[in-house]
């Protein structure tokens, strides 16, 4: 049997969990299926035909901000009180944010949540996979959606720009940890994104999203999860800012890191999309 850490309603729940408290009159559940533009494969669609009864669609791409040419950045505060009330997410709500790949893109969404100021929120491990193996229910039926208000408190120490991170790889003053595929880190292959050079921040070590998961897609203890981080040669001693392609699995990474104990971490909301597209930001390749 797989081993799993214990449920934490403000970082990872079990598919036991949310079973025994889907009906929970304040669970707000949330599928946030999201994919990269080269898996052939849609959020919403997949949503439609079929998931866990209650799961409200979160669509990552345009509950953001929309003003940036970059990828689904962070959504001003007033968009993000509009869309949850829209989907009577708020006040007082438990949120359980699961995807279809696993734990992907709902890691995404627990840090948007956090960056909100919600702490009452969890990824499901595993996912949609591991709740459709364990032939639990899923319907096509939509949600009965009640308004309720959100208050925002957003926490700006969370999340980091290109100028921050710039400065950060210099001073050397913090853990600049990327998430994508070894490969891609290295220089080796190309990025997905057209345009983008290849290769990594200056500093940055590499933790690749998937190597802290389990074969079934649930995220390894958090002893197996710190030493991933040291033998990386991630200094944990240095307040952390998470990166990938996009700052969807550089989520995962910030998932990790609390379920460990580490609360001083960031993400690089911009991540390669941003730092890879400007010829004039120092650029490093090979490993580590």
């Amino acid at each position: 049997m797989t081993k799993t850490a214990p449920d934490d309603p403000r970082t990872l729940v079990s598919t036991d969990w949310l079973a025994a408290h889907l009906k929970d009159p304040d669970l707000r559940l949330l599928d946030a299926s999201w994919y990269l533009p080269d898996a052939g494969r849609s959020g919403l669609a997949e949503y439609q035909a079929g998931h866990i009864p209650g799961a409200r669609f979160f669509d990552i791409d345009e509950i953001s901000d929309l003003r940036s040419e970059l990828p689904h950045m962070a959504p001003p505060v007033e968009k993000f009180m509009s869309r949850m009330r829209a989907m009577g997410v708020g006040d007082g709500h438990q949120v359980v944010v699961y995807d279809g790949a696993g734990l992907f893109s709902a890691a995404r969404v627990w840090w948007l949540f956090r960056l909100m100021g919600h702490d009452a929120v969890a990824v499901l491990d595993g996912g949609l996979p591991k709740w459709l193996a364990e032939g639990r229910t899923v319907t096509t039926a939509p949600p009965v959606i009640r308004d309720r208000h959100m208050t925002v408190q957003r926490r700006a120490q969370l999340v980091r720009d290109v100028t921050d991170v710039a400065r950060a790889a210099k001073l050397g003053d913090h853990a600049i940890i990327d998430a994508r595929a070894p490969a891609r880190f290295r220089g080796e292959a190309p990025e997905p994104r057209a345009g983008l050079r290849s290769g990594h921040i200056p500093g940055s070590r590499n933790v690749f999203y998937q190597d802290l998961l389990q074969p079934d897609g649930t995220m390894k203890p958090p002893a197996a999860l710190r030493a991933i981080f040291t033998d990386a040669g991630v200094d944990l001693d240095k307040p952390a800012i998470t990166t990938c392609g996009s700052g969807v699995t550089a989520a995962v990474l910030s998932l990790a890191l609390d379920r460990i104990g580490k609360t001083d971490h960031a993400l690089y909301d911009g991540s390669w999309s941003e730092w890879g597209m400007y010829a004039d930001l120092p650029l490093a390749t090979g490993a580590a």
